[in-house]
C-alpha cells in the first residue's frame, strides 16, 4: 500500500525564490493604483496653488525607454551570438532583467499617475488644466513607452532554446557506452 507524498515543507522548496517573468496583471493593479491615488490628490489640491505640471519626468521617462529599447535590441544580438556580437556577459544580463523588471513596475505607476492626472485634466475646464494637458498626456506616453521598452528587455534577455536535433545529441554524448 503507497501513502500519499505530502509536498515539502514551504522552507525547502528551492523554487520559492524563483524569479519569474514579470506578469502583466501586476502592471494593470499597480496602473490603476496610481490612477487612482492621482485622481484623488490633484482633486483636492489643483485649485491650492499647484503649479504647472513639470516636463522633466516626462523626459526622463521617454530616454529610459529608449536606453532600454536599445540595450534589448544589443542584449538580444549578443545572446544570439549574430556576427561581430562580442559574446554576452551572464552577469550583465541578469542585472538587465533586474532593470527590467524595475522599470516596468515603474512605468506602469507613473503611467497610470500620468492617467489618472490627464483624465481628471480633461474634465476640468479651466485654463490652467488645459495648459496643463500636453504634459500630462506626454507623461502617460511615456510611461507606457517605459513599460514596453522594460519588457521588451526583460524577452531579450531569455535564453533562446536549443532546436530539437541539438537536444538530441548531447542527451546521447552525456550518456557513455550507449550508441
Amino acid at each position: 500500500m503507497s501513502q500519499a507524498q505530502s509536498p515539502p515543507p514551504r522552507g525547502t522548496d528551492p523554487d520559492r525564490f524563483r524569479m519569474g517573468p514579470t506578469r502583466i496583471s501586476t502592471l494593470v493593479v499597480a496602473g490603476l493604483a496610481a490612477a487612482a491615488v492621482a485622481w484623488l490628490l490633484i482633486s483636492a489640491l489643483y485649485y491650492s496653488g499647484i503649479p504647472r505640471l513639470p516636463w522633466l519626468p516626462v523626459v526622463t521617462l521617454a530616454a529610459l525607454a529608449v536606453l532600454e529599447a536599445y540595450a534589448a535590441v544589443n542584449t538580444r544580438g549578443r545572446i544570439e551570438r549574430r556576427p561581430g556580437r562580442d559574446p554576452v556577459n551572464p552577469l550583465l544580463v541578469a542585472r538587465f532583467v533586474v532593470l527590467a523588471k524595475a522599470s516596468a513596475l515603474a512605468g506602469a505607476i507613473f503611467a497610470g499617475f500620468y492617467a489618472g492626472l490627464t483624465g481628471w485634466l480633461f474634465v476640468e475646464r479651466t485654463r490652467a488644466a488645459v495648459e496643463d494637458r500636453p504634459a500630462a498626456g506626454a507623461g502617460l506616453l511615456a510611461g507606457l513607452a517605459l513599460v514596453a521598452a522594460a519588457l521588451w528587455l526583460e524577452r531579450s534577455c531569455r535564453v533562446p532554446e536549443r532546436p530539437e536535433d541539438e537536444r538530441d545529441t548531447d542527451q546521447r554524448e552525456s550518456r557513455p557506452g550507449q550508441r
